[in-house]
């Protein structure tokens, strides 16, 4: 049968199976049985192929190449072979060759070399997934042909040249992501197009020049735009503030310049907010937000004085980062509603002053907390270092005290520059997270006097 012998191409091209993917895959048995296998009812033919392994497991993994002897499976609507990690080779053209293939989603493996223009030919795809492989060149301009794709996913690879014109007649796109590659020049003034995208991400490429209108046309319904890591310029549009349904938006590390629009105040559904990296200046509107779950403003020309109300009073946030904002407050006097879930906070470079112990003896999550650069003056050995922190960074303050023995469970420690005094507990890091304090003593600083 033309399915089996399609499916056992494919294994032969598997040279490596250590977690036993494929190990139901036998000749002469039922292949509607074998895993990651899907067949229809009526007439027993395979539709689907979905294998997955799990990014954290080391051993589900596949490597080999994408046999041509695919093309067997002709009544093949959907093939998912994801977090494989190990699937090499250039895209299967043979693929080209399946009248019935609506979904691929090859995401997360080594595939490498151009995206071949005979894609264009692959009509009846609905959803087109290749991010997190290796491709390179330009995205082919056939892609235009796909006419009933809702989404395209092309992100995490290496693809490079401009966005190509025609994917305009895409109208039925709901998901365009082609972030973190290398593509460049301007982003193209099409989007009056879409009406139904959701979700836009062309964060972390080599874009240009200003964020264009036709994007303001997508305010009725999109939900996620990312723009970040990139050099895009002019001021951040008004219109942005007429995106209701704007769950996450970042700019961040671009160059805008000038104020933050006041019509952000009309962006109520925020819940990621990604500014930060840019050249933006004071004021920072007042914003109505009911509950950020991250905000980064850091790096920017503001002077806030105060962490916003907004912020303050946020039941849900987890990520807080407002690196040289012009922050002045005693941090003892800032009570959060949540501290519960904080997971990041970052508040360098400002001029705060007062203690962090009654803060992050709140927190239970956190994993980070960065504070160098302020007016802090506490005693680090009342500071309570949960099992969950990694990355502390208290350095060029005025702690006092000495450095308590729970830093071992840290991963990157600073804590240099400060008033700190008396023996250093044995740990793995490197004199620079110890110089620069009045009398701390013992590895990797000078012996203590006995």
């Amino acid at each position: 049968m033309d399915d089996e012998s399609g499916l056992l191409g494919f294994k032969s091209g598997i040279k490596s199976d250590p977690s036993g993917m494929l190990k139901s895959w036998i000749s002469g048995t039922d292949c509607c049985t074998w895993e990651g296998i899907s067949c229809q009812f009526d007439n027993k033919r395979v539709n689907t192929i979905a294998l997955s392994g799990q990014p954290d497991k080391s051993n589900s993994v596949l490597s080999g190449i994408l046999s041509p002897a695919l093309s067997k499976i002709q009544f093949l609507n959907g093939l998912y072979l994801q977090n494989l990690q190990n699937i090499s080779g250039p895209f299967p053209t043979s693929l080209s060759n399946l009248p019935n293939l609506q979904f691929i989603y090859i995401e997360n493996n080594m595939l490498s070399g151009p995206i071949p223009n005979i894609i264009g030919n692959m009509t009846k795809l609905g959803a087109l997934s290749l991010s997190g492989n290796r491709f390179t060149g330009t995205i082919p301009s056939s892609i235009a042909e796909l006419t009933q794709l809702t989404q395209i996913k092309l992100g995490n690879n290496i693809l490079n040249g401009v966005i190509p014109q025609g994917i305009q007649r895409l109208k039925n796109l709901t998901y365009l992501s082609l972030e973190n590659n290398q593509l460049s020049g301007k982003i193209p003034d099409f989007f009056s197009s879409f009406t139904e995208l959701r979700i836009l991400e062309l964060s972390r490429n080599k874009f240009s020049g200003e964020i264009p209108l036709s994007i303001s046309t997508l305010a009725p319904k999109l939900s996620y735009l990312k723009l970040g890591h990139n050099s895009l310029s002019g001021t951040i549009p008004d219109f942005l503030g007429k995106f209701k349904a704007l769950d996450t938006l970042d700019l961040s590390s671009n160059k805008f310049i000038g104020t933050v629009p006041k019509s952000f105040t009309n962006l109520t559904k925020i819940f990621n907010l990604d500014l930060s990296n840019n050249f933006l200046i004071d004021p920072f509107p007042e914003m109505n937000v009911k509950g950020i779950e991250s905000l980064d403003l850091s790096n920017n020309k503001f002077h806030l004085n105060q962490i916003p109300k907004w912020v303050t009073s946020s039941p849900i946030i987890f990520s807080l980062k407002l690196a040289n904002c012009g922050i002045k407050i005693k941090l003892d006097d800032w009570k959060p509603s949540e501290t519960y879930f904080y997971d990041y906070i970052d508040l360098s470079g400002n001029e705060i002053s007062g203690s962090v112990v009654e803060l992050l003896n709140k927190t239970e999550y956190l994993v980070g907390f960065e504070a160098s650069r302020n007016k802090l003056r506490f005693d680090l050995e009342k500071l309570r270092i949960g099992k969950r922190l990694k990355y502390l960074d208290l350095s060029r303050n005025s702690m006092f005290g000495k450095v308590p023995e729970s830093v071992v469970g840290v991963e990157k420690l600073n804590v240099s520059y400060n008033h700190l005094c008396g023996k250093i507990p044995e740990t793995k890091f490197s004199a620079s997270a110890f110089v620069g304090n009045d009398c701390l003593c013992g590895s990797p600083l000078q012996p203590c006097k006995v």
